[in-house]
């Protein structure tokens, strides 16, 4: 059925029909079991898919990936269609509007997006205030970053007041200083930069009650020596885990017509042109440290069999958010049965 809307909905802009459809999605919170509707339609649970990971119990390995529930509206909703886990974000300590629009692109062609939202969000309080209003029936990861107007140097504190408000309300925390669309935050991910702000996080959360698993959110366009700095800093430096990846500036490889990608100009790809180079990066921080870093593949996963792959190159957990939108919300119950046939 989706393949007949698809057309229809892609005829609006990209940020419009996300609108559209979150709107739309955000109605079954209202429709008198509107919940057991959308499960079973869509959802699709065994235990054979269940993994314990990071020390939580996930009913299945697939994941939305960051960017898409941005405010934490519909979270339930989208674990109604069968993801194991969502994760919001990336929030930011103040509201803030992001770049100027147009700033999300499809490149069909390509089964890919290209985005420079500028991380827009509503703000931690308001967020949290979301949470707070529906309560979660499902595992939720907190993506963490900086307002756009904070300094560099001052990073670590926009960091460690948004952590401190939303500790309690998710279930774990990525730190993004990967996303390309934000002027200057990818020179947070120098061994520096990152050791002050992953220093303040572990040190607030020694004194909670609860213990909160902290990832970082790699970027594909890292170089060997790079990656290997920061594989070094994750393990010494008491974080759980890495998300690989973030999206890339590399234009390399696409189908779309140089006109069209010079008209859109600077963004972060995703979709199906990033598989290559998540697979790669998932495979080497896998071999590097001999399988004890948890790792939540993320890029490129068009298909059920790219998420095996995924799994297969290294990566505990996947997270899809370009193949949703090209293939549907039936494309969750797609993947989780064709894992658990494999």
């Amino acid at each position: 059925m989706y393949r007949i809307f698809r057309p229809l909905l892609f005829l609006f802009p990209p940020e419009t029909a996300h609108k559209l459809a979150f709107r739309a999605l955000s109605l079954f919170k209202y429709i008198p079991l509107g919940g057991k509707l959308l499960r079973t339609f869509f959802s699709f649970r065994s235990t054979t898919l269940q993994r314990q990971v990071l020390g939580l119990d996930f009913p299945n390995p697939v994941g939305l990936a960051a960017g898409l529930d941005k405010n934490a509206e519909v979270y339930n909703q989208l674990a109604d269609l069968g993801f194991g886990f969502v994760e919001i974000g990336s929030v930011t300590l103040a509201a803030q509007e992001g770049n100027p629009k147009p700033r999300s692109f499809r490149l069909v062609k390509d089964k890919a997006l290209i985005n420079r939202m500028g991380i827009n969000n509503s703000g931690v309080k308001k967020i949290v205030r979301n949470i707070q209003h529906d309560k979660p029936r499902v595992i939720i990861g907190g993506n963490i970053s900086k307002n756009t107007s904070t300094p560099n140097d001052l990073a670590y504190k926009d960091f460690e007041k948004t952590f401190a408000q939303l500790y309690d309300y998710v279930d774990y925390f990525v730190i993004n200083v990967s996303c390309p669309n934000v002027k200057d935050l990818r020179n947070l991910q120098t061994v520096e930069n990152l050791r002050k702000i992953t220093k303040h996080l572990t040190e607030i959360r020694r004194y909670c009650d609860v213990y909160r698993p902290i990832l970082l959110k790699v970027s594909p366009d890292l170089s060997t020596d790079m990656l290997d700095q920061l594989i070094e800093l994750i393990l010494l430096s008491g974080l759980d885990g890495v998300v690989a990846c973030n999206t890339t500036v590399s234009r390399d490889g696409l189908i779309t017509e140089k006109e069209k990608l010079e008209t859109i100009g600077e963004g972060g790809l995703s979709g199906a042109p990033l598989k290559k180079k998540v697979l790669s990066i998932i495979r080497y921080i896998h071999t590097r440290t001999e399988g004890n870093l948890p790792i939540i593949g993320v890029g490129g996963i068009m298909s059920p069999q790219d998420a095996q792959e995924i799994l297969d190159a290294g990566a505990s957990l996947v997270q899809i958010y370009t193949g949703f939108i090209y293939e549907g919300p039936g494309f969750v119950s797609k993947v989780l049965k064709y894992l658990k046939q494999r």
